[in-house]
């Protein structure tokens, strides 16, 4: 089975389909003569004929399959082509918006009391306020004073300044980055989340990475329908900078995978949407790394009826091994054990890698006074990826990850810019919460990433860094000096800095919970029941087959001790029988 495409190439294939079915002239026009159909005309000629064979706008592959997912159960009773509202012509995405809202009226609000637009949660269990602009990580680093660069994942347009709370007014809500199902809207990539419009400066580059082009906004408009696993992973799977960076478990390999890569994604199984778990309501998601649901005992329902969860027990119960006796075995692991943890024994499938360890302590380095860049790893697709570059320093990547193993309960507490560190050891970005001892933990499968950032050497805290920003005099990627890009930052969100840094080593956890494996594919019992196996670093219970118990340890010791008192006996008797000789007559 043919791998698909990068997403940046899905759109920019998707894209060039479009103009092909919008125009036709010149020497390639299958008609002849140099007659062009107007792009009115043309976009209403592709949104219609989409409608009549398939009941939502997808271009084809040369394969004739569609490179964007048909959303299971679309069929929509409203054909947004046939909307004046929506014919534009548009000028800018909020026109777009306020179009939308014409009709949707309650869709901005909803979407503004989401984490999607805020990027701030407040986990009440910890007590910690988190959410993209508030937390450091072990990848970019941070949001504020890098915005426009960063913001340009928002589901909004202009958001500039993350310091206080997002107020801009609903009209800025971004509906197409979750609605188009042209595949031709996009972000910038440095436009605070604005499209690439007229005019394009040239070099500009789209949020996967692609060369862009200029949005038609009413064709993406008139396209509307519900987000494919293509919308989501236009932000989603690129976080951290590139393909799959990030999350490990979450690529462009999931736009079309195959049943190995994941048996719920793929078009031949399942064909699931990132919104057939993550099921919505009022435009807020179920499922959050923030505040993970580890233990859910909630039962099943029918699928889709608890909204409120993203879980496999959601579905498939607590309960879900057949009745034999095999089958009941593994029903008591479900106790203690997550089911992504047998379900997904690699991550980082399907061709594209993960980046395992970023040490930013060697970013600057220059040849003859220019930044440079080296690719010494070549993924599984034959694409050479970058080990060093002189804006982010050295790289490791890692393709069919094994995960790290740890007991979650689901909350995880994170070391904010704040917080004290001690530098002499690994610091955990993220602290992983659960234990044996905790009947609500479980044992789950994580991706462990490896870094070395910045901190204050005088106030063992996490510094901000500003690495964005073509036009200043102290962003990293431009002038390459520390010193400059860290005062910029910690100025610009007002907090304490002694002018003296150093770099440190940190350990960042994602849970896996994507590219679930077939069912025959899972697991085995010996890859944790035996020594050294996958659950050696798992403390706090005994896994059968692995080691010994304290008590299987004390029963061999008495058992030599009882083997040595035998043989002594034995010396002894002997030695007394050669002393008194023979006592047969």
């Amino acid at each position: 089975m043919r791998r698909p495409a990068c997403l940046h190439q899905v759109e920019q294939i998707r894209y060039r389909e479009y103009r092909k079915r919008a125009s036709c002239g010149g020497p390639g026009c299958p008609k002849g003569g140099s007659t062009m159909v107007s792009k009115p005309l043309g976009r209403a000629i592709v949104v219609i004929a989409a409608v009549l064979i398939g009941g939502q706008v997808t271009a084809q592959d040369t394969g004739g399959r569609p490179l964007a997912p048909t959303v299971p159960g679309e069929g929509s009773t409203a054909d947004h082509s046939k909307f004046e509202v929506l014919k534009g012509p548009f000028a800018s995405g909020p026109e777009v918006t306020k179009a939308c809202l014409s009709c949707h009226t309650e869709a901005d609000d909803q979407v503004m009391h989401s984490i999607h637009w805020s990027w701030s949660y407040d986990n009440a269990t910890t007590g910690q306020t988190l959410g993209k602009k508030n937390v450091v990580n072990a990848f970019c680093g941070n949001v504020a004073s890098n915005e426009a660069r960063c913001t340009s994942c928002h589901t909004g347009y202009g958001w500039e300044d993350v310091r206080g709370a997002n107020t801009m007014s609903g009209e800025r809500v971004d509906c197409l980055a979750c609605h188009d199902r042209s595949g031709n809207y996009t972000k910038l990539d440095n436009a605070a989340g604005h499209p690439p419009l007229e005019p394009l400066k040239a070099g500009a580059k789209t949020i996967t990475g692609a060369s862009a082009w200029v949005v038609d906004l009413a064709m993406a408009a008139q396209s509307v329908g519900k987000p494919g696993r293509d919308n989501c992973g236009s932000c989603h799977f690129y976080g951290g900078g590139g393909d799959n960076v990030k999350h490990g478990d979450l690529s462009s390999a999931l736009i079309s995978p195959a049943p190995s890569v994941d048996v719920h994604m793929s078009p031949e199984t399942g064909n699931f949407t990132c919104e057939s778990c993550h099921l919505s309501d009022k435009h807020v998601f179920a499922g959050s790394r923030y505040n993970l649901n580890a233990h859910d005992l909630g039962g099943t329902g029918r699928p889709g009826e608890r909204r409120d969860v993203a879980t496999c027990e959601s579905c498939h119960s607590a309960e879900p091994h057949g009745a034999s006796l095999i089958g009941m075995k593994l029903n008591d692991h479900v106790e203690r054990v997550a089911c992504q943890t047998c379900h997904i024994p690699t991550f980082a499938k399907g061709g594209v890698a993960t980046k395992t360890m970023w040490d930013w302590s060697t970013a600057g380095e220059l040849k003859d006074g220019k930044p440079f860049h080296e690719e010494n790893f070549t993924q599984s697709d034959g694409k050479q990826l970058h080990t060093y570059l002189s804006t982010k320093g050295d790289f490791e990547w890692g393709e069919d990850v094994v995960p790290h193993y740890a007991w979650f309960d689901g909350q995880v507490e994170y070391t904010l810019p704040d917080d004290r560190i001690d530098p002499t050891g690994v610091v955990e970005v993220n602290r992983l919460s659960g234990s044996a001892d905790d009947p609500g933990s479980r044992i789950w499968p994580f991706k462990r990433m490896e870094g070395r950032q910045a901190y204050d050497t005088q106030l063992n805290t996490f510094v901000y860094t500003q690495v964005y920003g073509p036009q200043t005099a102290s962003a990293f990627w431009t002038n390459f000096d520390w010193e400059k890009s860290i005062k910029a930052a910690m100025d610009y969100v007002g907090q304490p800095y002694s002018g003296e840094f150093d770099f440190v080593d940190t350990y960042m956890y994602w849970p896996i919970t994507h590219m679930v494996a077939p069912a025959d594919e899972a697991l085995q019992c010996d890859s944790c029941h035996a020594r050294n196996a996958r659950l050696a670093g798992i403390t706090g219970v005994y896994i059968p087959g692995s080691t010994l118990p304290v008590a299987g340890k004390l029963g061999l010791v008495m058992l030599a001790l009882a083997a040595l008192a035998v043989m002594g006996h034995g010396v002894l008797r002997l030695m007394g029988r050669g002393k008194g000789g023979s006592h047969h007559g």
